[in-house]
Order: C-alpha cells, then structure tokens, then sequence
C-alpha cells in the first residue's frame, strides 16, 4: 500500500517557493542557561563564552563503566547566559524570523530541552517578561498597523490557500458573520486584554520591520494546535456544551496542498488585527493545553505546542485604491512557534498509568526528531540519499518542507544546570551539536509585481487634495495669489460686454450686439478650454512617459538592490560561515595546544622520571662495583688467608710424616744392621757405651746418577720469575746471604728493604725474600712472588701467585740428627737393593712450591724415581 504513494516524485519537481540550491544556511542553534534554583546547590553547566558552555560532571557521578568523566565543551551561534533578557534573546533569535515572514519566508523556532528547563518561559514569558510569541506579535502589528486590510478581505478555504475577495463582499461577510449568533470562532476586539496576560503584551520597546512594501496590503492569520500521544488536536476548536454527553476533542489529520506544503486540515485560522486580539486567541488555547504535576516539574507540558503565524499580503492595482483580484499575487509565509515537550527518564518522574504513555510518546517524537536530523546530516556530508522518515512521527511529518528549503530553522536548546540533570543535558548537546550541521536550502525572494511603486501614497495625497478642494468648493473661493492673476488674465482676454441697458422697447441693437458678445466669449472660452485639454492631453502625456521612465529606472534600481543585497546577504552568510570555521579551528586550535601541553608536561615528566631511574641506576651500579671491589677484596684476602693456612697445615704435616718416615727408616737401619752382623763370620755386637756415644749418622749412599745427565752448570740459577716485567725485589734488612750455587737472578728489578707504594707504582711483579729455619735446623730461603694491581682509590694492591723455595743441607757425614754404629768401617763399594730407602731417596729431593701442585698449595716433586728390584 505505500509503494503507489512514495512513487511519486514527479510532483515535487515544481514547488511553491522554489529554494536557492546554490546556497544554504545551516540551522542555527543557540543555547540559554536557566539560572540555578535555590534548592540546588552543585552547577554542572559552566558559559566559557559567547559561544561555548562547558560541562562538569557532578560529584556523584564521576566514574562510569568507560573511566572517569571529562569536562566537555560545546560549541553553539551563540550562547545566553543567566543575566541575559527576553528582550535580548529576541533580537537575535526571532527578529530575523519575523523579518523574512513580512518579506514572504516562512520560518521555524522551536524550543528543545529537558523537563523544567525553562522551554515555556522562553516561549511565552512571564508578567513583565513577555516571551518570544508576544514579542513577535506586537512586531507584526507593530510594522503592519497602517497597512492591514479590512476584515475579511483576505478569506482562507479548506485547502491551505487564501483567497481574495473585493470589499463589497468582505462587508457582506462581516455582516452575515455578525449576524450569526452561533459558534463564534473570532474572537473579538477588545478594549482592554485580560488581567493575566497584560503584563505579557505591554512591550514598551516596540520594533518595526524598516523597508517594508507600502503598496501591499497585510492580514494575520493564527492558529494554535498541539501534538498530543502522536495525534494532532485544534486548541481554538469551539465545542458545543452537552451536559449530558460531553463531546471529546476530535484528532485532526495532516493533508498535502497543491505546493507539497503539509497543513491540518479542518484547523481554525482566525483573523486578528492587534496585538492584543492575537495574544488573547493564543490565551484561550494555552488554557486548553495539557499539562500535568510531575515529580520534575510542577507544571509539565504534556504535548508538544504550534502556534502558527500566517502572513497573507496581496498588491494594490495601478491606482492604489484596491487590492489585485487576482490569486497568483498572493503570498502566504507563516512563521511556526513550536514549544516541545521536554524529555524525560520515567525512573527519576516516577510516572504511572497515562503519564508513564505520555512520556513514551514524548520521548518517541524526540527520538524520531533526532532520527531525521541523523539521516539529513549524513545525506548532506556522505552525499548519500538516504530516505528520512519523516512519517514516523506527526511532529517532523508536519515540519518536514521547513527541512526540505521553504524556510529558516532556528532551534533555542535550553539546559538546566543542576547536577540532576547532567545525563539528560549531555544527550541534549550531543544532539543540538549534530543539529548545527544540517544545511537548509535558503528560499528565493518573492517576485515583483511589476506595477509602480509608491502608488498607495499618490493617491492617499491625491484623495487629501481632492477632499480639500472639495471643501473650498463649499465655501467662498479663495485662491492663492498666482491662481487670481491667471483668472485675472484669462478675464482680461475675453471682449468686454457692452452696456445692456435698454432705454427703448424697440431697440433692436442693445440685444444683438450683446449676444454677439457672448457668442465671442463663448467661442473663446471653447478654444481655451480646447486648448487646455490638449495641453492637459499633452502635460498628462509627458507625466506618463516621465512616470514610466521614472519606474522602469526604480525597477532597474530594485533590481540592483536587490541583487546587491543578495550578494550582501551571500556574502553575510560567507562571512558567518567562515567565522564559524574559525571559531571551530581556533576552539581545535586551542584543545590541540592544551593537548600539546599536556604532552609536553607529560613528556617533561617522564623525563624526569627516566633521569631519576638513570641516577638510580647509576648509584647502584656503583654501589654493585664497590661491593663487588670490596667481596672480591674479601675473597682475595679470605683465599690467600686459607692458601696460607693450608700451606701451614700441609708443611707441618709433611714435617710429621718426614719425621715418622725417619723413625721407621731408622729402626729398619738397625734392624738390617743386626741382620748383616748375624751373618758374619765374627759377629760382633755393639757395646751399649759405645752406643751412647754420639755418632753422626752416616746416610746411606745415594745411586749413581743416570748416565744421559748432564753435569750441574755451576753458573747462578736463574729464577723462574726473570722476564720483561720489571720487578721489585723486597729483601728486609736482616736476610743472611747464603752462599748457595745457585742464586736467584732477576734483571730490572728494584731492590728495596721496605715496600713503598712509589715503588709498586713503577712495576708489575713483586718478589719477597722470607728465610726461616726447618724443622732439621737448616736455614730456608722462600722466595713469594705475586702481581702488583692498581685499586679504585689510586692505590696499589699485590696478589700472591707463587713461592719458590731454596734449601741448603749438610752431606750425611755431617748430619747432626743420625748416628751410624759403624763409623770406621771404610765404604763399602757395592750395595745391595735393601739400601734404596726413602731416606736415601729424599737426599736427592728438591722441593719447590708452585700454585696449582696435586701435592698441596705451592708444591712439586723433582726427584729422580726410585729403581726397582729386577
């Protein structure tokens, strides 16, 4: 079933007023902030400027499930605060409405905002705070007083048109209508308007359309309606009384004119002449609205208000005397002041029953509203031709040619700032904010009739004149003095009348020559008055073609006027436009320089930061290298202490073994001794005296050397530790030189008897020279070597690596601790395999310390192995 009906674009391809699709102007928006109740303590809505308001989140509602609120701007054509008056709002917001609605444009106000946020107020006023309806009106009446035709005049039908009639039908019809004692749907003029409204309509500082066409006539048309669960009741219907059925208000439907306009059909339009008369139709149709007591607000509009200003103007024909009968030189424009209902969240109002539907249907209108907005702006900025569903709602199916170019929209969002209100003035902004972006093709002007200005006024003077010659007809003629002379003149011109005295009854020339006098005067008063009507002829002629070309240069100069302010009002709207951009680019402007601040002081700090942690990282860097200096120093002196201690335990153990290895070595000495003599042919033994004699010991013989040897080089030994290091050679004041074959010799080295650290400074190795006594009573010559280390603090530290140790002993013979029980028995030349002890073995042993040794710290085994038994 809607296919048929949507398939129609053919007929919108000649609208009524065709729009200029070349330029546009977008919606403009404007907020106003309703001062704060004195029950309210927290403001949540702070004016930054003339065109910003900033919004703070409340105390109690700071996080979400998104994070913690921010502080949001937005940005409007302009924003009133709370000192601002109704006065002020007026001339920004509707006077220029009311301006383009004398000129032929229509125009749409309307008022968005949550419940109790001061919607009504700006609409209507307040008593001695008349609202933007009344100061609409009084300006209408105020620039059309002396213009207004007579009453019925202009005549609306049932079709959204307006029709003209001539005067002596306009009386005819004020007089049937009077005479009516039914229904009266006008209402009457009345002297003094009602006390409740008075202070409403008394506007001191009345204003006037300058520029205005003088040689039109003007009628005002209102009508009152509201939109009430989606359906559109009259608030000027007149309902007949039944006190015994009462009637309910009927619902009107919408219908489509001729031009595509959408209007109610069957609504009461009803004439007014002033102010006063306007705003008292207005009155009774507020008394019918519906409004209920909410939680919100005490007085809460229950549907959406339209109160509808329709301006009808017809031109007045060439003599300006009556209107032009005909119906294409009337232009209607009307002006449309819709007051919303606020939205409302049912969980805050609490409602139940029909105001819980009434609020659903009031958020569903809204919703559809904000849904048509949605889908203009992203036909207009993605090119897109996305179907706008205006039909959804009666609200925006009613409004939807002001949307399509017939006309200038204006919106006044207005906020409460109270924190209770906060979500519901963000949803309020974010949409008034996507409203501004909607373009709205700018309607052309209306065409000019092409008839000559000013002819209202030529004979509005010419009436005054004639009356007034009218009145001097009346009277004795007293001309103006230039006027005399020309009588005088054309009195002078004319033969003289002879004498008309008749002396005799039969004087027959007396009579002739006077008729033959007359008859001149009239023949010259012919060919005057001939004359004078050809120099009228001709004088009304020239007044003609002067008047002609007289208007067609006002036409020509019209016509420049108005395409100079054309170019003017383009040129404002370029300018309000490129204003616009930059306000936008500096408020980006400005939030990209509080975010590069923010960066910057962001950046600065983790700088800080990073420089913090460095430092930090650096003192414990230097703090793990001194720990680790001061650990390793630790393990080093820990290690050369147990080095020392292992050295110690080792020598004295190898010290008891030696000396238990001796014991044994002794006892199987006498043993084998006591065997040998058991043997012999004599055997002798030992007396016990000469056995408690002392006797050197007499070792037993070492075996000869192995025949590949070489001889001992009987030059100095040079020591292991001579190399290119330059050493330093710490010998203490009280060494004994040993007077050994070999000797330690170590070139470039510097000999002190004290260590110094200048001394150190110069060199890499160090050697100490340490003699003590052995365990046998001979001296022991180490000599300790290490390497020299530069520490942290600049000093030097030394690090024991080796010990080399140089021994002199006596031959057996002269051994102090053995005794032999055969002293002078001469050597013996051969020996058997039992004489090869370890004792013998050890003689040829020569034990130097060296790090890393399976024998112990610093020890190393030279000696020759012992031979075996074949």
């Amino acid at each position: 079933m809607m296919k048929p009906a949507r398939a129609k674009p053919p007929r919108r391809a000649i609208p009524k007023k065709p729009s200029n699709t070349g330029q546009k102007d977008p919606v403009g928006v404007y907020c106003r902030v309703r001062p704060l109740s004195p029950t309210d303590q927290e403001c949540c809505i702070e004016v930054i400027n003339e065109t910003t308001v900033q919004l703070h989140p409340p105390d109690g509602c700071r996080v979400n499930r998104n994070g913690e609120y921010k502080e949001t701007q937005y940005s409007f054509k302009q924003v009133f605060g709370i000192q601002v008056t109704q006065k002020d709002l007026f001339d920004v917001v509707a006077k220029p409405l009311v301006e383009d609605l004398i000129r032929g444009k229509n125009g749409l106000l309307f008022t968005y905002g949550v419940t109790g946020s001061g919607k009504t107020y700006t609409m209507t006023g307040s008593p001695g705070q008349g609202g933007l309806l009344p100061r609409c009106l009084h300006m209408i009446f105020n620039t059309i007083s002396d213009l207004q035709a007579k009453r019925y005049v202009f005549k609306t039908d049932d079709k959204n048109g307006i029709e003209v009639q001539n005067e002596v039908d306009a009386l005819l019809e004020r007089q049937k209508r009077d005479a009516q004692p039914q229904i009266v749907t006008r209402t009457p003029l009345r002297q003094k308007p009602e006390p409740e409204f008075a202070d409403m309509i008394n506007i001191e500082d009345g204003c006037k359309v300058e520029e205005i066409d003088e040689d039109s006539v003007y009628s005002v048309f209102v009508s009152y309606i509201e939109i009430y669960n989606n359906y559109i009741y009259d608030l000027l219907e007149e309902i007949p009384i039944d006190p015994i059925k009462p009637k309910p208000p009927q619902s009107k439907i919408l219908r489509e004119d001729q031009n595509h306009n959408m209007y109610v059909s069957g609504c009461t339009e009803v004439e007014v002449k002033t102010t006063e008369e306007a705003f008292d139709v207005f009155w009774k149709g507020q008394k019918r609205r519906r409004i209920a007591n909410t939680q919100l607000n005490r007085e809460s509009s229950r549907s959406h208000s339209v109160f509808i200003i329709k301006l009808a103007q017809a031109p007045l024909d060439a003599d300006g005397d009556h209107v032009l009968q005909e119906k294409e030189q009337v232009t209607v424009s009307q002006l449309s002041l819709v007051d919303l209902a606020g939205s409302e969240r049912t969980n805050r109002t609490k409602a139940e029953g029909s105001r819980l539907r009434e609020a659903g249907n009031i958020n569903q209108s809204l919703m559809t509203l904000r849904t048509c907005i949605e889908a203009l702006r992203e036909n207009q900025i993605c090119g897109t031709n996305k179907m706008v569903p205006y039909r959804d709602s009666k609200l925006t199916h009613l409004f939807k040619n002001y949307f399509d170019g017939e006309g200038k929209v204006r919106m006044i969002v207005c906020v409460n700032p109270k924190a209770d209100d906060h979500e519901e003035s963000l949803q309020v902004m974010r949409f008034a904010e996507m409203t501004q972006e909607v373009e709205v093709a700018r309607p052309i002007d209306k065409p000019i009739c092409g008839l000559t200005p000013g002819r209202r006024y030529r004979n509005q003077a010419f009436k005054d004149e004639l009356t007034r010659r009218l009145e001097e007809r009346g009277g004795p003629v007293n001309g103006e003095p230039e006027e005399q002379a020309v009588i005088e003149m054309l009195i002078q011109s004319f033969p003289p009348i002879p004498s008309c005295e008749l002396l005799d009854s039969n004087d027959d020339q007396t009579l002739p020559r006077l008729i033959e006098t007359l008859e001149k005067r009239r023949r010259i008063r012919q060919m005057m008055a001939e004359e004078f009507n050809k120099s009228a002829t001709s004088f009304r002629a020239m007044l003609q073609d002067l008047n002609g070309v007289v208007a067609a240069k006002e036409n020509i100069a019209q016509g420049r006027m108005t395409e100079r302010e054309r170019t003017i009002v383009s040129q404002k709207a370029e300018i309000e436009r490129l204003e616009k951009k930059v306000k936008t680019l500096e408020y980006k402007i400005d939030i990209l320089e509080k975010t590069t601040t923010i960066y910057e002081d962001e950046k600065r700090n983790l700088q800080q930061d990073l420089e913090a942690h460095q430092q930090k990282l650096q003192r414990q860097l230097s703090d793990k290298r001194r720990l680790e200096a001061r650990l390793q120093g630790m393990v080093t002196e820990n290690t050369m202490k147990w080095e020392k201690e292992c050295e110690r335990r080792v020598a004295a153990k190898q010290i008891e073994m030696q000396n238990k290895l001796w014991v044994k070595d002794e006892k199987l000495k006498q043993l084998k001794a006591i065997v040998t003599e058991t043997k012999g042919d004599r055997p002798e033994r030992p007396s016990r005296e000469r056995d408690r004699e002392p006797k050197v010991p007499v070792r037993s013989i070492s075996p000869s050397p192995v025949p590949n040897v070489p001889p001992v080089n009987t030059r100095h030994r040079r020591s292991r530790s001579a190399g290119a290091e330059r050493w330093v050679d710490h010998k203490p004041a009280g060494s004994v030189e040993t007077e050994t074959v070999m000797q330690p010799h170590v070139p470039k080295a510097i000999k002190v008897s004290v260590a110094s650290e200048k001394a150190l400074a110069k060199c890499d190795k160090y050697m100490l020279t340490h003699q003590q006594l052995a365990s046998d009573g001979e001296l022991e010559t180490k000599l300790i070597k290490g390497d020299v280390f530069r520490t942290r603090g600049g000093g030097q530290s030394v690090q024991f690596t080796d010990i080399e140790t140089l021994r002199q002993e006596s031959p057996p013979g002269t051994s102090r601790k053995r005794r032999s029980s055969e002293t002078n028995r001469p050597p013996q030349v051969e020996t058997t395999d039992s004489e090869w002890t370890d004792v013998e073995t050890r003689c040829s042993v020569a034990v130097e310390m060296k790090a890393g040794s399976n024998l112990g710290p610093g020890y190393q085994h030279h000696a020759i192995p012992k031979r075996r038994k074949p």
